[in-house]
């Protein structure tokens, strides 16, 4: 990545250019002009929305108290978006520009993707933070995901901060997770800054995606006053902003202003003692466990005696040992630090996520951090296949819970429960693809271990059963709506909205039930060619929508032990499609293919050619082998049934059914 070049003096000395809404003297908001006194393109839209707020009562003015302290050397932003729409770029570029790195130092793109998971899928999983200095102010910076299945991290990481960067595609436009985290961060009463990122793109289309912003800040109930929000335009990977179109930016001094002039500094009131709310957990391999918050009160220094208020009110005391702050990507030793630093404690083992460090004269608790409701779970356990202790290196049941265990901890958006039997856990989380997430990592880390079908969490009422609800949001080619509206309807989606803006794409939304979207993903890029985009979101409870068929196709059991021969699969071919290829060993019950047919079949894929000493009048003909249909992870999950497992190791996915012997299975 070529390194943008520095802010210059003489560019900060002219400031940045930033939106500021004009005001008539009976008080109401004039159209919204830019510095250069240019209207802005929605214009008429801004006013609306500021007309719409003031008629729904909205509160004005209610962010902070005006009587507290506040430091002004400091700014704490998180920056919050749809996947995808290029957050962890902007940060990229940001840093570059702070001069954190040499001219000559190589640093891959993406640098705060840390995590291998989050570099080979092009998203972030786990929120991080960074800070840069900037015109003698610190800007602590905190990269957030932008998947729903990851809203914890969300959720937590907005504790942390005074604003947000709200990140819009200038294409794509509001998506179903930007509503998401803008929905939070309104909740929480964070002044925001939207930015339109991807200003370069040959489809860009900024003024309509302006328009859609306004729309969505009506839809989610936004305050008077959060309605005021500055607008730039950038280009993250080419690291430029600007608050005109007409004129392109040379670099992102004029979001650094921006986030000076628009994010508050952190305000406290000085007569309270320590306060310090855990956001998020780590492990250092040195110092131990590490909990990372924000200080929102009073001050902490090292070898401190602090107070532990845990969720159910009791108290205990705990030193702190080693204190840690951040400069750049890098956590830094410190003595101490005060209200508004975000830092990272060692030394408080009995401290959960949510839970506050507090004056132990007078510990008092923080509000605890409030999580949604998972919506899938999905049942773990140990690896007992015929090939379970060949290629991982925690393979027992005690293993596991100790694994799954540490992840409660750790990650609040997942929850672990015992069930009937000692080896088997039920795990529920946000979405599938939180689950795979976690899967993977165990995978990585050498686990062992089977998974069932995802299933759908419901809760039941006196007279009704009811199941969570999505918001789908679908992109398409105008060639694929016939095939898209024809798989959706049996699968109970009802079709709320239909946008055709005219480039040959069409955007269609649904109301669906969440088990709906079980395994329609694979289904969704086949019927696209992969040209196909599908986002949804959590949108709250609803009436039991009846049955929903699943996988329409059967499978192929192996009937026996052995290895795969290129004779078998040859003839089998015209059954379904296969799953293994020739030379791989398979047991008595895994699943080798897809049946054409709607029911299983049991196969023998280990036959070989019978040799005899009779000649053919022509040579045999080689077998023509159709390649096998390799599926991944999340791809696996979805296509397997309720009397179906799959078998995850460090080197392998298998498929199998639930009993492995044929007698027990039929």
């Amino acid at each position: 990545m070529a390194r943008a070049g520095r802010v210059s003096d003489a560019g900060r000395r002219r400031g940045a250019p930033r939106l500021r809404p004009s005001i008539d003297r009976g008080g109401s908001a004039a159209p919204a002009t830019t510095s250069r006194g240019a209207p802005l393109p929605s214009a008429e839209r801004r006013s609306r929305a500021r007309s719409t707020a003031a008629e729904r009562g909205a509160p004005r003015g209610t962010w902070y108290d005006e009587t507290v302290q506040q430091r002004d050397s400091i700014r704490n932003i998180a920056i919050i978006a749809h996947v995808d729409h290029g957050k962890t770029t902007l940060v990229d570029a940001m840093l570059w520009q702070s001069g954190l790195f040499r001219e000559n130092e190589s640093v891959p793109e993406r640098i705060m993707d840390s995590i291998d998971l989050e570099r080979e899928k092009g998203i972030t999983i786990m929120a991080k933070n960074t800070a840069i200095a900037y015109r003698g102010v610190r800007i602590n910076i905190v990269d957030t995901p932008g998947h729903a299945d990851f809203g914890s991290e969300v959720e937590r990481t907005l504790t942390l901060v005074d604003g947000v960067l709200l990140l819009v595609d200038a294409a794509e436009g509001p998506l179903p997770q930007t509503r998401f985290v803008l929905k939070k961060a309104l909740e929480a009463g964070l002044p925001p800054i939207v930015v339109i990122n991807k200003i370069d793109r040959g489809d860009a289309r900024p003024a309509e995606v302006l328009d859609e912003v306004y729309d969505l800040f009506i839809d989610l109930d936004a305050a008077a006053d959060q309605l005021e929000f500055p607008v730039l335009y950038t280009n993250a990977r080419a690291g430029t902003a600007t608050s005109d179109l007409r004129q392109p930016g040379r670099s992102l001094e004029p979001l650094f202003e921006t986030i000076l002039a628009t994010v508050p500094p952190p305000r406290f009131d000085p007569a309270m003692g320590l306060q310090f709310r855990v956001a998020m957990l780590d492990w250092d391999d040195y110092v131990g466990r590490l909990i990372i918050g924000r200080i929102v009160s009073g001050r902490v220094r090292q070898a401190d005696r602090v107070a532990v208020v845990h969720r159910d009110g009791s108290t205990e005391f705990a030193k702190v040992t080693v204190l840690y702050g951040y400069e750049g990507l890098k956590r830094i030793e410190i003595a101490d630090a005060s209200a508004g630093d975000l830092v990272a404690i060692a030394g408080i083992e009995a401290i959960e996520i949510g839970e506050t460090v507090a004056d132990p004269e007078s510990p008092q608790a923080l509000p605890l951090i409030r999580i949604d409701e998972p919506t899938v779970s999905m049942l773990f356990s140990a690896n007992v296949s015929p090939f379970a202790g060949r290629e991982g290196r925690f393979v027992t049941s005690p293993q596991l819970r100790e694994r799954l265990m540490k992840e409660k901890r750790v990650n609040v958006g997942i929850r672990v429960e015992e069930t009937d039997s000692p080896d088997t856990f039920r795990v529920s989380g946000r979405g599938e693809l939180q689950l795979a997430i976690l899967i993977e990592m165990m995978r990585r880390e050498g686990f062992e271990l089977e998974v069932g079908k995802p299933t759908i969490i419901t809760r039941a009422e006196p007279g009704r059963t009811l199941e969570p609800m999505e918001h789908l949001v679908i992109d398409i080619p105008e060639e694929h709506i016939g095939a898209v509206t024809q798989k959706i309807g049996p699968r109970r989606g009802a079709m709320v909205k239909m946008v055709n803006h005219g480039t040959g794409r069409v955007r269609l939304e649904y109301r669906i039930p969440a088990r709906g979207l079980i395994g329609y993903r694979t289904e969704f890029l086949t019927d696209t060619r992969g040209t196909g985009l599908l986002n949804h979101l959590f949108d709250g409870w609803d009436d039991w929508q009846g049955e929903i068929a699943h996988r329409q196709n059967g499978a192929l059991v192996a009937d026996r032990t052995g290895r795969t021969t290129a004779y078998a699969i040859d003839h089998l071919q015209a059954r379904g499609t296969m799953f293994v290829g020739p030379g791989l060993e398979v047991y008595e019950g895994q699943i080798v293919g897809e049946n054409s047919r709607d029911n299983d079949m049991d196969v023998n894929i280990t036959k070989e050619k019978k040799l005899t000493n009779m000649r053919a009048s022509t040579a045999d003909d080689a077998a023509k082998l159709t390649p096998p249909r390799s599926m991944n992870l999340e791809q696996c999950l979805e296509w397997i049934r309720e009397d179906e497992l799959l078998e995850v190791t460090p080197k392998s996915l298998r498929l199998r059914k639930r009993a492995v012997g044929g007698r027990r299975r039929f």
